[in-house]
């Protein structure tokens, strides 16, 4: 390309400009400088160093506040900076973490709900510090030369790793930035793993702000630090906004409390678990042992120290102080306090006076319930209550020690409103809450105060229809809380369930008010039991609950007495075969269909003959049915409370339908020593006369024609309270409602575990043999009625009992049962094929003919 004269003229003058200056930018990093003999030197200019980042000049714009570690906040960012010195790298501390508030839509995430304590180290690795989960699991002996391994295969969570800020020689502190340890789920998951096969429309959580995510609340003590976060998920659009409690689906707040503890220095002695008697443990496996049970489990109990060492009884160094917040319902203070104050009973044969204390939170206190420095009984009123109540406590995860523990309780336990539609949902049947999966080996899940809101509706329906007095039923409702109260207290003492304690008192016994005054009414208040209504209401005296067991004063003995030497402790573990000190804990209970095998580890059973206890409440539920169109239609009111009094009746029939059916296939269990005295085999079949008696039971109060009958006019008014366009609804879906009571039983007396336990245990002492049994249910289900007309609740029974024998032997569960519980099953489809002439009836007549049809095709199946 050819250039003009003006073109190159302005080239030339740039190019010519630019060698002219360039001297200048050199000379500019230059200056001037005379020798000695007077002539002037260009010499380089020396750049500035970068001043030396310090902490004091990190953090000259943060706010200091002092403790544990020393946190730095900017006053302007909010940022956070920690200080750690050199003399707790490689110390262990606790990290603890609480739910200040949540949502129940996100998952079991509530308020004081506790998520759970571990240990982890801070170390150095060269310009960094690392947060370092600690494994407890294991035990190795120091004297074992095996111990130098200890740590093979072990992985130790490496929880974060931050570059040091700035380090002080002097004062030997290193600072980092903190904002990563509690801005983010450094040291604790938050959010839920999704479920594989949840829906896309379920509630979830967006994924966390960074922006929004912020530190609420520091308090900073000399041996914890507590800090509170507020963690934001956020996500651009929802298909699911979730319940009425979150404001906005797309920005959901689960505010979290921290809290970093420095290991307690104490002469606190560990005490190792026994299986004769119940507390939540520390597992730890000893790895330099040869036995076939190398358990060195450490059982979860507070330090407690006589004052006085020599005195039998003597008042503790430091009690366990329990403060009510000022949250608590003003008139039901002195009964909770009273409540929490019956634990002193216990704690007196261990040799403790006053263990226990009780405070109240004045209204002006300048610190929270969520301070661990304070133990809480706390209450809140929860759009949708996860519990009535639970008594989670904080551990040492080294020790087993307890340092902290809370008691959390909903204001629902006055009313039962919002439980109501969960509990009695007619289109899911039978009480929700009693085929809960409980986590047997935490103290955070805890029913009881659910259940006993069925119980309470049952007394005072119970009561009420009776003509009872306002005074009567606040007695009932006393009773109740007092018994909820001791039960969560025993959980913070380190107790778990004893499902197995309402065993201790006979069906008489319990009816006779003058005996059963001021006691427990089973050998533990940690059972799950149900409320004591007698059929007389003659005889009606204690509804539940008022103290502690003496299982219970046993087992504290067991955790806190100050024993002189192990010959001592292993006395009193030898009277773990005395009747009231029967025990059997969440893993051995029966709740759930075809879990466990004794049938006395049951929850809400009651008395030493659960069969004839069960068969007294379905009997007075039965005719309390009768009465309640009358005693509970109110003119100018709608028919909500009838509905409800409906449903709690049948769930009371429901629930004692299940009891029962756990004796068929039972087998009582024995936790008692080779050798103890008192003992009997670990395994004894349930009676051959007691297994019939619970299938006769059932026959006829749950599979017969008229087991669920109700007046008819009742059906009429069950109807729920309008409220907007809140109804989803209209009818009462009673034929879905009696089949889901009567499906319970038979997912457990069908259950693979149940059948193949009654041939199995056959080997060692059952007498009702598996063709016998199920010969008799056969029966139960078909033979009243199978020549003549069949009732529509008899039908559904009858089709749904089919089904169930024919997938035992076509469905892909079919080879999870033996191969002789196969052969009944064809055997009893059979039976009923050549039963089921058409007769009756036209529903009859075509019932008939469809059983018939699904037996022909499940046999050609078969072949």
């Amino acid at each position: 390309m050819k250039l003009s004269k003006n073109q190159v003229r302005y080239f030339f003058l740039i190019f010519a400009t630019a060698i002219f200056l360039l001297p200048q930018s050199v000379d500019a990093q230059k200056k001037k400088k005379k020798n000695k003999k007077g002539n002037t030197e260009i010499v380089a200019k020396t750049p500035k160093k970068a001043p030396k980042k310090t902490i004091k000049s990190l953090t000259k714009s943060s706010k200091k506040i002092e403790g544990l570690f020393t946190i730095y906040q900017d006053t302007i960012t909010g940022a956070l900076q920690m200080v750690v010195s050199e003399d707790q790298l490689n110390k262990e501390y606790i990290h603890f973490a609480q739910i200040a508030d949540g949502v129940m839509d996100a998952g079991r995430i509530n308020r004081g709900s506790y998520r759970g304590s571990k240990i982890f180290k801070i170390k150095k690795y060269f310009n960094k510090i690392e947060f370092v989960a600690q494994n407890t699991s294991f035990y190795f002996d120091p004297n074992n030369a095996i111990s130098k391994a200890k740590d093979a295969n072990i992985s130790q969570g490496i929880m974060a790793s931050l570059k040091i800020e700035a380090y002080d020689k002097d004062t030997k502190l290193y600072l980092i930035k903190a904002g990563d340890l509690f801005l983010k789920e450094t040291f604790l998951q938050i959010k839920p793993s999704s479920r594989p096969g949840t829906s896309p429309t379920s509630f979830k959580l967006g994924n966390l702000d960074k922006n929004k995510t912020k530190i609420n609340a520091i308090n900073n003590y000399p041996s914890n630090i507590k800090i509170k976060t507020e963690y934001v998920y956020s996500k651009s659009s929802t298909l699911n906004n979730g319940s009425n409690a979150v404001t906005d689906g797309r920005n959901v707040s689960i505010k979290v409390i921290h809290n970093l503890i420095a290991l307690p220095e104490n002469d606190y002695q560990p005490r190792f678990d026994d299986p004769r008697v119940g507390y939540f443990t520390n597992k730890v496996d000893d790895k330099t042992v040869s036995s076939s049970t190398p358990y060195r489990d450490l059982i979860q109990r507070w330090h407690l120290k006589k004052k006085d060492p020599n005195a039998e009884i003597s008042e503790p160094v430091k009690p366990i102080t329990w403060w009510m917040e000022n949250t608590t319902p003003i008139a039901w203070r002195e009964t909770i306090k009273n409540a929490v104050l019956e634990w002193n009973k216990a704690f007196e044969k261990a040799g403790f006076k006053n263990a226990i204390v009780v405070k109240q939170q004045p209204d002006d206190a300048e610190w929270d319930a969520g301070d661990i420095r304070y133990n809480v009984l706390r209450w809140t009123a929860s759009p949708r209550p996860p519990f009535g109540g639970y008594g989670p406590s904080m551990k040492n995860p080294r020790t087993g020690e307890i340092i902290g523990a809370d008691i959390m309780l909903e204001y629902v336990m006055f009313t039962g409103s919002d439980f109501q539609s969960k509990i009695y949902d007619s289109s899911s049947g039978y009480n929700n809450f009693n085929n809960a999966n409980e986590n047997p080996a935490n103290d955070y899940n805890c029913n009881l105060a659910k259940g006993m809101l069925e119980n309470l509706h049952f007394a005072k329906t119970s009561a009420l229809a009776f003509g009872a007095s306002e005074e009567e039923l606040n007695t009932i409702q006393k009773e109740a809380i007092t018994g909820v109260i001791i039960h969560e207290i025993g959980h913070t003492l380190g107790l778990n369930h004893n499902m197995k304690a309402s065993q201790l008192y006979s069906p008489e016994q319990l009816a006779d008010a003058d005996f059963i005054k001021g006691k427990c009414l089973t050998a533990s208040i940690m059972d799950y039991a149900i409320i004591n209504v007698t059929n007389d209401r003659t005889k009606q005296g204690q509804y539940d609950d008022v103290t502690v067991g003496p299982y219970d004063v046993w087992a504290i003995q067991l955790g806190y007495k100050p024993f002189k030497n192990e010959e001592e402790r292993q006395a009193l573990l030898n009277e773990s075969t005395k009747p009231e000190h029967i025990f059997g804990n969440d893993a051995d209970d029966m709740r759930s269909p075809g879990k466990a095998i004794d049938p006395r580890v049951m929850v809400f059973d009651q008395s030493s003959d659960p069969i004839r206890y069960a068969i007294n409440r379905i009997e007075l539920s039965n005719d309390l049915m009768k009465e309640v169109k009358n005693k509970f239609t109110k003119n100018g009111e709608s028919y909500h409370e009838l509905r409800r009094v409906y449903y709690t009746l049948s769930g009371q029939k429901a629930n004692a339908a299940n009891v029962i059916s756990r004796y068929i296939g039972g087998v009582y269990v024995d936790r008692a020593m080779a050798g103890q005295q008192g003992e009997t085999q670990p395994y004894t079949p349930v009676s051959f006369e007691d297994q019939k008696r619970a299938m006769n039971a059932l026959k006829t109060y749950v599979f017969s024609p008229t087991a669920f009958d109700a007046p008819n006019d009742l059906y009429n008014y069950l109807a729920r309270q309008r409220r907007g366009f809140d109804y989803t609804q209209e009818d009462p879906k009673i034929h879905s409602q009696v089949l889901r009571y009567q499906k319970n039983v038979l997912n457990h007396i069908l259950h693979p575990n149940t059948l193949q336990r009654i041939t199995d245990s056959e080997l060692y002492g059952n007498k009702y043999k598996l063709s016998i049994f199920m010969t008799d249910l056969n029966s139960a289900i078909f033979k009243s009625d199978i020549y003549s007309s069949v009732n529509s609740f008899r039908q559904n029974l009858q089709l749904e009992y089919t089904n169930m024998l024919i997938n035992m032997l076509t469905s892909k569960q079919s080879g999870s049962y033996t191969h002789n519980a196969k052969s009944m099953a064809l055997y009893n489809l059979k039976a009923i094929r050549s039963m089921a002439a058409p007769s009756g009836n036209i529903a009859s007549r075509a019932h008939k003919q469809h059983l018939r049809t699904l037996i022909d095709n499940a046999i050609k199946e078969i072949k």
